[in-house]
């Protein structure tokens, strides 16, 4: 089973070279590494330097850039990662989990914050827990979909932010999520410079705004203050 990996980007000069690096080796098992920039200003592209990564560029926006990953992908499961992301095992061992998923699948990995902090691990516990009891997962927890659910679904709405919690409300109702136990690292840097209550408060206010009705993009204004 092929797998796809789609990572949306913008200005990541700073994390995706060592992402790139940790991933490298799938391309020659048969897999497949998509790199979408979304109009950077820095040196992200030029920071790119396997030849058989694919490089597309698009307008700015998650979902309208892992739609155009996704569209010019060949693998069976898609898996779309963000730039920052890091891994605790080898990344073999999560590309192994993905090739025993059936075509009907879609999922996403556990999560761990960064930063050392203890509450950290509190935090990154209940994160874990409520995403696979609510079946809603947050694109930092390195979502897959086969490609069949993928296109039953049309893809990413194509919306400024939340896309992540969309496409997961429109899966959830084809199928339950696979959560699989094997850990991803994404960046507590929000959290440290914004305050964790901040955060926590934030978040859950925009998701709270999100199923009431309020549009992505006054979501989006309120995520950039």
């Amino acid at each position: 089973m092929k797998i796809s990996i789609i990572i949306p980007v913008y200005n990541e000069m700073s994390t995706l070279p060592k992402l790139l690096g940790k991933l490298s080796g799938m391309l020659a098992l048969g897999h497949e590494l998509i790199i979408v920039d979304g109009g950077s200003s820095d040196s992200t592209i030029q920071e790119i330097s396997f030849a058989e990564v694919k490089v597309i560029k698009t307008g700015k926006g998650r979902a309208v850039q892992m739609n155009a990953g996704a569209a010019i992908s060949s693998g069976d499961i898609l898996w779309f990662l963000h730039a920052d992301s890091d891994f605790v095992l080898p990344v073999e061992e999560y590309i192994v989990l993905l090739q025993g998923l059936n075509d009907q699948a879609w999922g996403r990995f556990n999560i761990r914050l960064s930063g050392e902090k203890i509450v950290f691990r509190l935090i990154e516990c209940l994160m874990n827990i409520r995403s696979c009891s609510s079946g809603i997962s947050t694109g930092d927890q390195g979502i897959f979909i086969s490609r069949q659910l993928f296109d039953r679904v049309n893809g990413f709405s194509d919306i400024l932010i939340m896309e992540d919690i969309n496409i997961c409300m429109k899966l959830k109702k084809l199928k339950k999520p696979d959560c699989l136990k094997a850990t991803l690292i994404t960046s507590s840097r929000r959290w440290e410079q914004q305050g964790i209550i901040a955060t926590i408060i934030l978040m859950w206010r925009m998701r709270v705004l999100y199923f009431m009705g309020v549009s992505p993009e006054k979501l989006a204004k309120l995520y950039e203050k």
